[in-house]
């Protein structure tokens, strides 16, 4: 993989990426610290993440803008994977980085981003809508200082709420007062910035509350010693590689998904369509470089992917540059990071829970039927219960299930008449076989295994009155055909001889006529009922229709 660096990287724009590296930088530091507070991890993990993350990933995504950073969903999955129960747990969370980095690079390689075509938009709408209620009830407990207890997150919510006596009250005034912040700053010309100037003016909140109240708020400092420089280099663990086995290919995929997102939704620097499989790869990059630097699992961030962008950021370089900022901040501001307030960090991470719930998507996801709806509510429903390693699989699966349901249910089957002058026209099929016809039908849709019940069930009933008649099935643009197609042709071939009628098939393709040979029908069918379509459009039809004709006539 070549990359071209002069091609992305130039003085002119220089100037219009450093104003959108600062402006990235500065708001990535409160929100790297609250990614590592969701995942329930050493909050710097988070920071880390976002630092090595970034730049790690910056010169390999085609995406020019795209923001690897821990994302909400992929903080929830190590929050759930129990990394608690490794004999190193912050080895633990490095080697997942790393090995959720390497399964990404090598499905980039493979082109793994076409999958993401293959992922309903019911299963994703009810994932994300799920995530965005998992992160704002995750932090009830930083933000009122209480301690719950419970199986999942809806448990323990439960729990602080039976106990509002016992929350803290300068917690949840700190945490109200960042929100607050938030959510007015955010309609100013601040902006994204205000994300930060909340958080500094909750912490300010918290260490002045703290010299006062009885029950403190819990400052970073008082969880983990902040250091003064960046991050030395770690190998990851190999003991742990089999128990992060699973948690990782989940996050590979979320970040398969969400990394297409911004793919698709933020522009490239020449206009031309992003590469998923390339981004995945950046991704990867990102990850690897994250896990060697002690920082937590990276993945396409579209909200700091937007704010790059909206800030007037003309290349890649604004990437470099955010990194670089969160750098100087690590070394030379590391004694005011460690007042930064976990109630604040709750507020502004509850804030994006809700922001990541789009009723809209929801609603037209409902509009589109029952069974979408179905899939939806089903993968809400578990998203929230189980830990999310499980929840992205049976998503995965739900996914598939549901293509294999739209696949099966959009087969048809039409009949085809042929003109005396060798037009054809299309038609219902008859609901049963006339005796002495000659029915042509024509089927169309994937031919694969689960759509075989609908391909009988549309096939024109055989009676005692359909003697003497021939039914046409013409495979004309159907590449591949299945062994339980094959099987429906045989009894339908041996209920028409049963009543003294007959069955023809004429097939197109080269791969579908070998099947056919194959898999023996011939026996049922008879050799001389197998026509081999060309390039001239219904030549071999017609020729089968007045053979079946003849034939009719004959037996009549």
């Amino acid at each position: 993989m070549k990359i071209d660096l002069r091609g992305r990287f130039s003085r002119k724009t220089l100037g219009r990426d450093a104003v959108a590296g600062v402006v990235l930088g500065v708001e990535s530091v409160p929100d790297g610290l609250a990614s590592g507070l969701l995942a329930g991890v050493n909050p710097l993990a988070g920071l880390y993440g976002y630092l090595f993350g970034m730049v790690g990933a910056a010169a390999f995504t085609s995406s020019s803008f795209m923001a690897v950073q821990a994302t909400g969903a992929m903080s929830l999955v190590v929050a759930d994977a129990e990394l608690g129960n490794t004999a190193d747990p912050e080895r633990a969370l490095y080697t997942l980085a790393v090995m959720a980095g390497i399964i990404m690079v090598v499905a980039g390689l493979l082109r793994g981003g076409r999958l993401v075509s293959f992922v309903p938009t019911a299963v994703m709408t009810g994932f994300i809508t799920a995530v965005g209620v998992n992160i704002v009830l995750g932090q009830l407990g930083n933000l009122t200082g209480y301690d719950a207890t419970g199986s999942n997150r809806l448990a323990k919510t439960l729990d602080t709420l039976l106990h509002l006596p016992q929350w803290n009250v300068s917690a949840a005034v700190v945490g109200a007062i960042t929100i607050l912040f938030i959510v007015v700053l955010q309609r100013t010309r601040v902006g994204s910035l205000g994300l930060v100037v909340a958080v500094v003016v909750g912490s300010v909140c918290a260490v002045l509350l703290n010299l006062w109240v009885r029950e403190p708020v819990t400052l970073l400092r008082d969880l983990v010693e902040v250091p003064r420089g960046l991050p030395l280099p770690v190998l990851p663990s190999l003991d742990d590689v089999a128990y992060l086995l699973l948690p990782a290919a989940s996050l590979a995929f979320v970040g398969l998904v969400q990394g297409a997102g911004v793919s698709a939704g933020i522009p490239t620097v020449d206009g031309e369509g992003a590469d998923a499989s390339r981004d995945f790869i950046g991704q990867g990059a990102g990850n690897i470089v994250s896990g060697l630097f002690r920082g937590m699992p990276v993945g396409g961030s579209m909200s700091a992917s937007s704010l790059v962008v909206a800030a007037g950021a003309r290349s890649r370089m604004a990437l470099f540059i955010a990194g670089g900022v969160m750098a100087l901040v690590v070394l030379l501001a590391s004694d005011l990071v460690a007042y930064v307030a976990m109630p604040s960090l709750a507020g502004l991470l509850i804030v994006i829970g809700v922001a990541t719930i789009k009723p809209s998507r929801v609603l037209s996801v409902v509009k589109t039927g029952l069974l979408q709806t179905a899939i939806m509510v089903v993968t809400f429903v578990l998203t929230l219960l189980i830990p999310l390693q499980y929840a992205v699989l049976v998503g995965v699966g739900l996914g598939v299930i549901l293509f294999v349901a739209q696949q099966s249910n959009r087969l048809r089957v039409r009949r085809v008449v042929v003109a005396d002058d060798g037009r054809m026209r299309e038609t219902d099929p008859p609901d049963r076989v006339g005796g002495g016809e000659v029915v042509v039908l024509q089927p169309y849709g994937s031919l694969f295994f689960a759509s075989a019940p609908t391909f009988e069930r549309q096939l024109p009933a055989v009676t005692q009155e359909s003697r003497a008649a021939v039914v046409i099935v013409r495979l004309r643009g159907t590449d591949q055909i299945g062994l339980a197609h094959l099987e429906v042709l045989r009894r339908y071939a041996r209920r028409l001889d049963d009543v003294g009628s007959s069955l023809k098939l004429v097939v197109s393709e080269r791969r579908v006529f070998d099947q056919v040979v194959a898999s023996g029908i011939l026996a049922d069918l008879g050799e001389e009922n197998l026509y081999r379509g060309g390039e001239w459009v219904g030549e071999a039809l017609r020729r089968a229709v007045a053979d079946g004709e003849e034939w009719a006539r004959s037996r009549a």
